[in-house]
């Protein structure tokens, strides 16, 4: 079987351990917190996660920056170079561009290295989505599948990752572009927490409103009894926005609900972070 790593975008969350013994590859991605550029390289510290989200209520306005074609090829040349092809897991073609500038990638890079190649994988996801997703890949690999094998394994699930999540306000996937004007007035009113999912086609779309935190969180909860599917994958991610104790809160309430879930609890990645704004807080499972 010839060699190949597995890739992701420095904007899925994947818990650091998981990641480090695995040897998962991150895309850098350039994120500005107010004037200051920076990169993330995956798996970021909880110190700088912080930091970051206290910029954000603090004032400071948060972008991203889309990565070109070429900075793909620049990326992927260090593992071609060495024989190794590359299964890589992309930001949902709804809400990037990154799937289309990595196989563009992929395309210009066959011809100067034709025994080994670039699989990028359009997750239709985001955050622990991809993190899911990654984890289910690295247990293939282990388990014998080649490259072609895992790419199609994994193809076969992304319909059946679900992503539900509520934010605080909707004004930042406005400023983004994730969501139009007249959906971010949902979210206008006093204490109204909208909840959103990723649909089929990797989009953002709102589907409910609750009043408050708690209420929200508990909305949450309600999804996961509805959709858990443990005979795809025991395993869940509850991502955050430096809410630690809605977090928290909602881990408890699954554990009792479901003893033999594996949860994996990050904080949510700058990248996706700069566009939903803090207190955010998801559910991600492999879905019935």
């Amino acid at each position: 079987m010839k060699d190949y790593i597995i890739c992701m975008d420095a904007s899925g969350d994947i818990i650091e351990e998981a990641a480090r013994v695995n040897n998962i590859n991150f895309i850098p991605m350039e994120y500005s917190l107010g004037d200051e550029m920076r990169t993330s390289h995956g798996c970021e510290s909880e110190e700088i996660l912080k930091k970051f989200y206290d910029g954000q209520r603090n004032g400071d306005l948060t972008k991203t920056s889309q990565i070109s074609p070429f900075m793909y090829e620049e990326y992927f040349k260090q593992f071609l170079e060495k024989g190794q092809s590359v299964l890589y897991f992309c930001l949902s073609s709804g809400l990037s561009s990154t799937y289309a500038s990595a196989t563009l990638a992929a395309e210009n890079l066959k011809e100067e290295y034709p025994d080994v190649e670039v699989l990028p994988i359009d997750t239709l996801s985001a955050t622990g989505g991809i993190g899911l997703l990654t984890e289910i890949a690295i247990d293939n690999k282990k388990n014998g599948m080649d490259i072609h094998e895992n790419f199609e394994a994994i193809k076969v699930l992304i319909p059946k990752i679900r992503h539900y999540f509520m934010v605080q306000d909707l004004m930042y996937l406005k400023r983004g572009g994730r969501v139009s004007a007249a959906t971010a007035l949902v979210g206008s009113a006093l204490n109204i927490k909208p909840m959103l999912k990723i649909d089929e086609n990797g989009k953002l779309v709102t589907v409910d409103k609750k009043r408050g935190n708690k209420a929200a969180m508990s909305s949450l909860f309600t999804y996961f009894k509805e959709n858990y599917n443990p005979n795809l994958s025991k395993i869940i991610y509850i991502c955050d926005a430096d809410t630690p104790e809605l977090a928290d809160a909602l881990v408890e309430k699954v554990k009792e609900a479901a003893p033999d879930v594996i949860i994996r609890r990050t904080m949510l990645s700058p990248i996706i972070g700069a566009h939903t704004g803090p207190g955010m807080l998801s559910m991600i499972l492999m879905g019935i």
